[in-house]
């Protein structure tokens, strides 16, 4: 039996998810503590949400937020899609369009943080 060398882009890309994991539960736990253990009724108003977004730093780890999940998310679906034995050229077109599509959404989620942290509060 004749076995072929492990790809080591399999094992990156494993630790990676696995690493993104670890920084998702973090991130989401500060972001439940803050938005909804913290806030009161366990919602920020409009108002709040402004103003948090004032705080330094806040808005760029709002961000950093949507990156990880993005990634951590893309990642799984690439590792899933993958797993079907597909054509060599239709994984590589949906190599593509993960990639497409998670920078729409991290640029999208950007304008959206952008636009809410310049906002005047009410």
């Amino acid at each position: 039996m004749e076995t072929q060398p492990k790809n080591s882009t399999g094992t990156v890309r494993w630790l990676a998810q696995a690493g993104l994991g670890i920084l998702l539960v973090i991130l989401l736990g500060t972001h439940i503590i803050v938005n909804h253990w913290v806030a009161p009724q366990g919602l920020l108003s409009h108002a709040d949400v402004i103003r948090y977004y004032k705080v330094p730093g806040i808005a760029w780890m709002e961000i950093f937020f949507l990156i990880v999940v993005t990634a951590h998310c893309l990642l799984g679906l690439h590792s899933i899609l993958f797993d079907l034995n597909l054509p060599s050229n239709i994984k590589t077109g949906l190599t593509w369009l993960l990639i497409i599509l998670g920078a729409t959404i991290v640029l999208y989620g950007i304008r959206l943080t952008w636009t809410v942290a310049t906002m005047q509060p009410a």
